[in-house]
């Protein structure tokens, strides 16, 4: 009888173990991140890269004035329109942004889009 109680704890005790094992995985998430950036930070040095921000500039040029053709949701169009914001580093498309922040039906993911609207205009209004 003893002998199953003890296999019963050490059962009790197994899962316990998992779940550190978990959040030290989940703990352990932002590090592959870090590591990208970092491997980005050196980019730069080569042509590829180099190359590769070409590219981004002139998608960044071309997707602009396509993006109110896209077929999105409110707070999808409000995502786009706020990476090409942020990415270009063009206030151009804030009021395009600005509308679809008004669009947008839940009253929490209206709140925190009209808060990144003012955000970018501090940000394109500090003297520079």
């Amino acid at each position: 009888m003893f002998d199953q109680g003890d296999d019963n704890q050490s059962t009790a005790a197994a899962p316990a173990a998992p779940a550190q094992g978990l959040a030290s995985v989940g703990s352990n998430l932002p590090t592959p991140v870090t590591a990208q950036s970092s491997d980005d930070t050196k980019a730069p040095s080569s042509s590829g890269s180099s190359d590769l921000s070409q590219i981004k500039k002139e998608a960044l040029a071309s997707l602009a004035p396509l993006a109110d053709k896209l077929d999105q949701v409110p707070a999808e169009k409000f995502k786009t329109l706020m990476m090409l914001i942020q990415s270009a580093d063009s206030q151009d498309l804030i009021p395009a942004a600005y509308e679809a922040a008004k669009q947008i039906t839940d009253d929490k993911a209206k709140a925190q889009a009209l808060l990144d609207v003012i955000n970018e205009i501090n940000y394109f209004s500090q003297p520079k």
